[in-house]
């Protein structure tokens, strides 16, 4: 008889057990994982940026290191291209990460020095630690002074040197 409890004892918390564990769970439907966004937004994950305009001028100040501006879309085919030439290319890499303070944004700014010649995308430009927009450094184009494309990369090199010779010429 003592085993027989036992044995119906046990058979019960099988039972309770199992109808628990087969009972779906009322559960939130899964978001998709998302990557979390860094601010380099794939201009080079490993590069410290700007968060903005405002913490940009300052940190250029402060560290007395040129800023490079670049504005670009997500959606925009020539942002695209022109950021993977931009994160893939080490010499370009190498002189933002020790030489630059930089911000890429994706949105205008309420400063007007930043759109010399019109708000298009993609576009960079210069801004020295005096708070001054170098608009004379431009890219190869008439028309967009301030357009850089794939194949631009070693203007682009040559033109971030360039703010760095004015900044130790200048100030």
């Amino acid at each position: 008889m003592k085993m027989l409890k036992e044995l119906l004892s046990v058979l019960l918390v099988l039972v309770t057990l199992s109808s628990a564990m087969g009972k779906p769970e009322k559960t939130t439907p899964k978001k998709e994982k998302r990557i979390p966004q860094t601010l380099s937004r794939g201009w080079g994950d490993q590069l410290i940026w700007a968060q903005t305009y405002e913490e940009a001028l300052f940190w250029s100040r402060s560290k007395n290191k040129p800023l490079m501006v670049i504005f670009h879309l997500e959606d925009c085919p020539h942002s695209q291209t022109l950021k993977k030439a931009f994160a893939e290319d080490k010499d370009i890499q190498k002189l933002a990460d020790e030489e630059f303070v930089i911000l890429n944004l994706v949105y205008e700014t309420t400063d007007k020095h930043l759109s010399p010649d019109g708000q298009y995308v993609p576009r960079i430009l210069f801004v020295d630690p005096s708070m001054t927009v170098r608009a004379d450094i431009t890219g190869r184009y008439a028309n967009r002074l301030y357009a850089y494309e794939p194949n631009d990369m070693k203007l682009l090199l040559s033109n971030m040197q360039r703010a760095m010779k004015f900044l130790k010429t200048e100030l």
